[in-house]
């Protein structure tokens, strides 16, 4: 019986092991839109960065919209100096959350917490912030 416990858990080790590193790849790859839509912002590449957005959010603002609303709403997002990504969590069902830590231009820093979405690619649906606990 032992041998039997220790052979099947010399299979599954491997298995948990590499299930653990596809969704920490997973979450890495829901992040990479969040950062390069900053990296958008940052260049004042608005075509690009809606790129990024779901298409629930450019049903609701087209492009034009979309630069406004960032820039009005969003002043630390539109004008990011550093960004660290500091949180990934995958949800079931093609959700996916990424927590960002802002440092804008205008000296304040925000934590902003990304909802993302599968549509064929993770796409940005939606982002709520606050202001950060620490200094970056």
């Amino acid at each position: 019986m032992k041998r039997i416990a220790l052979g099947l858990a010399l299979v599954l080790l491997p298995l948990c092991a590499a299930w653990a590193q596809a969704e920490k790849s997973s979450a890495k790859a829901a992040a990479e839109p969040v950062v390069r839509q900053l990296e958008a912002f940052r260049r004042d590449d608005y075509d690009t960065a809606y790129t990024f957005a779901s298409e629930e959010i450019q049903a609701q603002f087209d492009r034009q919209s979309f630069e406004a609303m960032v820039r009005r709403g969003y002043p630390e997002i539109a004008r990011s100096i550093v960004a660290d990504v500091i949180g990934m969590e995958l949800q079931p069902g093609g959700r996916a959350y990424v927590t960002v830590r802002i440092r804008g231009a205008n000296g304040q820093t925000i934590e902003a917490l990304y909802e993302l979405v599968w549509q064929d690619a993770w796409k940005i649906d939606g982002v709520a912030t606050r202001p950060a606990t620490g200094i970056i």
